[in-house]
């Protein structure tokens, strides 16, 4: 089994950044931001009568688990996610990893 957690946060569109920068202070050596829409129950906004479909970014972080509490303890910080329809964050176990340097083998000559 690997030692490395995935960091899955899920924020409002312009927060992606923020969570990353969190992220980079707290240990992590980088992220990945994805786009995509969301549906909720915090997130039934409409403009005369027209409802509109909320942007969210997705920062997907890949880090040591022993770190991935500090991250996700310091992108909650930065992100207020308590508050409800600011968003969500969870840490799922990674099995098997490559690239980045990562269990990678040399390539053959």
């Amino acid at each position: 089994m690997s030692n490395l957690s995935l960091i899955v946060t899920i924020v409002q569109k312009g927060w992606g950044n923020k969570v990353l920068d969190a992220s980079v202070k707290a240990g992590a050596y980088g992220g990945t931001i994805l786009f995509g829409r969301g549906s909720g129950i915090h997130e039934k906004q409409t403009i005369l009568g027209i409802p509109i479909e909320p942007e969210k970014e997705i920062v997907l972080t890949v880090t040591y688990s022993d770190k991935a509490d500090d991250i996700l303890k310091a992108i909650s910080r930065s992100t207020n996610l308590c508050r409800p329809g600011m968003g969500i964050a969870f840490v799922v176990p990674v099995d098997r990893v490559l690239g980045a340097g990562l269990l990678c083998e040399p390539p053959k000559p």
